[in-house]
C-alpha cells in the first residue's frame, strides 16, 4: 500500500509519500505532476487493455500479463525525468504539437434533428454542493458576519440555473461532531497531526445553526452523527434536533444520518467506530432506531417538519469504495432500510480516484472522458442493483443522486485537483452524469481542500479565492440553463466523440436542438512555475465539425479557457472572472478576453468551430 506522509501539501501540489510495498509499481515514488510521457500513453492504448489510457485503471480491468508488460515499460529508463515522473523529450513534444489534428479529421459529427430517445433530463439544482460539516460555519458565516463572498458565487450559478444550488452539510465530520447546548462558540475543533485537513473531533453549539440563515433562497440538508454511539453522543444527537429543525424551517431539503457507514468497520478510520463484523442488518437496525428517535423529538419541537411529506432522508450515503467498503447498497435495502418510507433521495458517493493511489495524472485520471464514463457506469450499476430487488416495497420511490463526490478523495492534490484541467474534468463529468440519467451532483467542498471550488476565508494554508473548478461549475450551469421549469428543462445526449480526451454533448429543449458543447481535454501546460512540465510550443487550435439539422444558421459562443490545463488562476468563462479580489466573487468582464463570438453555419449545414487545446466552448443556436 502507499501511505501518504503526514505533512500537508501546498496548493502547488508538492507533498511527500512513504512507500511500503513489495509489488512493482509504475512510478518509483508518488510525486504528482500534471504531465506524463505522452508516447507511452499512446502506446498503452494499443495494448490488450483496450482504450484505457490511464495506468492505474489497468489492475482493475486488464489481464495480469498486460499489466506486467505496461509496468515493465514504465520501469525502463526514459530520456528525461523530473522527481521520478517521466516526461516527454523535446522532440516528442514538438512532434505531438505538429501532428495533424485527430479532432477535425474525417467526417463531421452528425447531430440529430429530433431529440434522441437516449437523451436524459437533469433535476432542478443539478449542480449542487456538499460542504464538510466542520467547514460550514466558515463557508456561510453567521448572522453578524455572513459570508457574502460565498453567497455571491452561489448567485452566479443561479444566474444561469434559475435557482441557487442545494447545500448538503455533512461528510466525515458529521460523524465526529457532538452538540453542546451550553457552548457559546459555533464550533470548537481539535486537530491531530495525522490529518490536518479536518478536525479529529469537534463540538458545536446553538450558534452553529446561524449559518443556515445567511444565504437567502438556499435549501439545505443537515447531517446527524451516527458513527459515535456512546451514551453521551446519542444524547447530544437528540439534543441537537430542536435547534436543527427550527433553523431549517422553510429551507429544508432533507436530513442525513451517518456518512459512509460502509466504512465504519474498516481501516480507513484510525479507530473504526464499528467492529469488523458490522453488516447491513446491523446498520439498518441502527439507522431505523435513531431515525425514529429523531422523528419523535422533531414531532415535539417542529411537528410541521415531522410529517410524512417533510421528514425525508438522504440514504444510505455509502462510499462505494471497491476493496474498502464492508457492504453495498443492495443488501442494505434488502435488510429494510426503506421500512418507514422516509427516504427522499437514494444517495451514493463517488470519487474518480484518491490521493495516494498509484499512477495518478491530470491527463490519465481526470482529463479523460473514458475514465469519467467508467465512474458514471459504477453509479448506474449501484442504482440498477437497487431497482432489481424483487420485493418492490423495499425500494424507495426516490431519485438516485450523487450525494457527495469530487475529483480525488482525501481532499484532492494541489496542482491537480485545483487546476484548470480539473475544471474541464468537472464539466465533462457533470454532463456525463446528466446524459446517463443521474439527475443531481452535490460537489463536495471543505476549507483548505485542494479540490474546492472556492476557499471561503483566508487561512495560513490557503488563500481566499475562487478556484478553477468553480468556472467549470458555471459552464455546466450555462449549458444546462434554467432548470426551474420541468417542462422546459433540457434533455442532454453524449455525442460519443472517438478520443478519450475529448467530448461533446447536445442539449434539446422541447424536442429541438438548443445547444452544443465541445470539451477538449488534451493536456497543454503553460504555467511558468510548473518547472519541468511546460509545453514549449504554441498552443494548438483544434477544429471540430458538426453536421446540423436543416434550418440552423448561426450560434453564439461562450468559451471556458485559461492559459493551460495546469493553470490555477486566470480562468474565465465567457470573458467573466469571478475572482474574490476583483469584486468579491461577482462577475467582472475582462477586457483582454475575446467575447461576443458568432459562428455562422455553412450552407451545407456544417458548424465548424475552432477550439484551443485544453478548453471548452458552448454553441448557443440562434
Amino acid at each position: 500500500m502507499v501511505r501518504v506522509a503526514k505533512n500537508p501539501e501546498d496548493e502547488r501540489g508538492t507533498f511527500a509519500v512513504s512507500r511500503r510495498t513489495e509489488l512493482p509499481i509504475p512510478f518509483p515514488d508518488l510525486h504528482i505532476a500534471p504531465r506524463t510521457h505522452i508516447s507511452v500513453a499512446k502506446q498503452m492504448r494499443r495494448q490488450s487493455c483496450g482504450d484505457v489510457p490511464s495506468i492505474p485503471m489497468c489492475p482493475l480491468g486488464c489481464s495480469s500479463l498486460a499489466w506486467k508488460n505496461l509496468s515493465e515499460q514504465w520501469r525502463r529508463p526514459m530520456p528525461r525525468a523530473v522527481d521520478g515522473l517521466i516526461t516527454e523529450t523535446e522532440a516528442e513534444a514538438k512532434a505531438d504539437a505538429q501532428r495533424t489534428s485527430r479532432y477535425g479529421s474525417g467526417r463531421a459529427v452528425a447531430v440529430s434533428a429530433k431529440q434522441p430517445s437516449t437523451a436524459k433530463q437533469p433535476l432542478e439544482h443539478f449542480l449542487s454542493y456538499s460542504i464538510e460539516f466542520s467547514s460550514f460555519a466558515q463557508f456561510a458565516g453567521n448572522l453578524s458576519a455572513p459570508n457574502t463572498y460565498s453567497d455571491n458565487l452561489l448567485n452566479n450559478i443561479a444566474h444561469y440555473a434559475g435557482s441557487k444550488p442545494l447545500i448538503r452539510v455533512g461528510g466525515n465530520t458529521q460523524d465526529l461532531s457532538l452538540f453542546n447546548a451550553s457552548q457559546q462558540q459555533a464550533t470548537i475543533q481539535y486537530f491531530s497531526a495525522a490529518n490536518p485537513d479536518y478536525p479529529a473531533n469537534q463540538t458545536f453549539g446553538p450558534a452553529f445553526f446561524e449559518s443556515y440563515q445567511t444565504w437567502p433562497g438556499v435549501r439545505f440538508s443537515h447531517g446527524f452523527n451516527l458513527a459515535e454511539n456512546s451514551t453521551e453522543a446519542r444524547a447530544a444527537l437528540l439534543d441537537s434536533v430542536p435547534y436543527a429543525c427550527e433553523a431549517l424551517r422553510g429551507k429544508l431539503n432533507g436530513w442525513e444520518l451517518g456518512n459512509e457507514p460502509d466504512l465504519f468497520p474498516t481501516v480507513v478510520n484510525p479507530i473504526p467506530p464499528r467492529g469488523p463484523d458490522y453488516n447491513p442488518a446491523e446498520y439498518v437496525a441502527e439507522w431505523l432506531n435513531w431515525t425514529r428517535a429523531i422523528h419523535d423529538r422533531m414531532q415535539q419541537a417542529c411537528p410541521d417538519l415531522a410529517t410524512n411529506a417533510s421528514f425525508k432522508f438522504f440514504a444510505p450515503s455509502l462510499a462505494g469504495a471497491a476493496g474498502l467498503s464492508a457492504f453495498t447498497a443492495e443488501p442494505v435495502f434488502e435488510a429494510g432500510l426503506n421500512t418507514d418510507h422516509d427516504i427522499g433521495y437514494i444517495s451514493a458517493h463517488k470519487y474518480i480516484a484518491a490521493r495516494g493511489d498509484l499512477g495518478l495524472t491530470l491527463q490519465g485520471t481526470l482529463m479523460n472522458h473514458t475514465n469519467n464514463l467508467r465512474a458514471v457506469n459504477d453509479l448506474l450499476n449501484i442504482s440498477a442493483s437497487i431497482q432489481a430487488i424483487p420485493d418492490k416495497n423495499l425500494i424507495p420511490s426516490a431519485s438516485f443522486i450523487l450525494g457527495e463526490g469530487n475529483s480525488l478523495a482525501r481532499q484532492g492534490i494541489g496542482g491537480v485537483s485545483n487546476s484548470f484541467g480539473a475544471a474541464l474534468w468537472g464539466l465533462d463529468y457533470a454532463l456525463s452524469l446528466v446524459s446517463h440519467g443521474i439527475g443531481r451532483w452535490h460537489m463536495h467542498q471543505g476549507v483548505n481542500y485542494r479540490y474546492q471550488a472556492w476557499q471561503p476565508v483566508e487561512t495560513r494554508n490557503t488563500t481566499k479565492g475562487t478556484k478553477a473548478p468553480f468556472y467549470g461549475n458555471v459552464a455546466v450551469s450555462a449549458f444546462l440553463g434554467d432548470l426551474t421549469n420541468a417542462e422546459s428543462r433540457p434533455y442532454v445526449v453524449d455525442l460519443a466523440l472517438p478520443n478519450f480526451d475529448e467530448s461533446a454533448f447536445a442539449s434539446y429543449v422541447n424536442g429541438k436542438l438548443k445547444k452544443l458543447i465541445v470539451i477538449n481535454m488534451d493536456e497543454y501546460n503553460a504555467t511558468v512555475s510548473n518547472v519541468g512540465y511546460v509545453d514549449d510550443y504554441s498552443r494548438p487550435v483544434e477544429t471540430h465539425s458538426f453536421q446540423l439539422p436543416h434550418g440552423y444558421k448561426s450560434a453564439q459562443l461562450q468559451r471556458l479557457i485559461a492559459n493551460g490545463s495546469d493553470a490555477i488562476t486566470g480562468v474565465t468563462f465567457d470573458g467573466y472572472s469571478y475572482a474574490a479580489e476583483l469584486d468579491n466573487g461577482k462577475p467582472v468582464r475582462l477586457s483582454n478576453v475575446t467575447i461576443g463570438e458568432r459562428l455562422r453555419v455553412g450552407r451545407n449545414g456544417k458548424a465548424i468551430v475552432k477550439l484551443p487545446r485544453s478548453s471548452a466552448v458552448i454553441l448557443n443556436f440562434e
